[in-house]
């Protein structure tokens, strides 16, 4: 027998169906954190209420936009620097956060 799960997001504040262009907003006020599904329409709406308070306000936290890199640059590949390390002696690991030393080190030699 076959089971399928099906999710559907609703607007929190209209009570219609997301279909799409639909977003979870996230927000903190008075130190509580807040959620709320939003249809696009109403995404729009909300963004528009709190410009003129984010204008104005001092970001304190949260997530920053990334831009995304045209060209890939080796000296951001962790592989590539334990490589280059084992080769010159450095003793690392297989896994996780590749050092600040032994990339200066590596970014120093190339």
């Amino acid at each position: 027998m076959a089971t399928r799960t099906q999710v559907v997001l609703i607007d929190d504040l209209d009570g219609r169906e997301i279909v799409e262009g639909g977003q979870t907003v996230t927000f903190s006020y008075k130190g509580v954190d807040y959620s709320i599904d939003l249809g696009e329409k109403n995404a729009k709406k909300l963004d528009d209420a709190l410009a003129r308070f984010i204008a104005h306000a001092e970001r304190v936290g949260g997530r920053r936009s990334r831009v995304s890199k045209t060209a890939v640059d080796d000296t951001d590949d962790p592989q590539a620097i334990r490589a280059w390390a084992r080769e010159n002696g450095y003793q690392v690991s297989d896994r996780g956060r590749v050092s600040a030393e032994l990339k200066a080190a590596y970014d120093a030699a190339h």
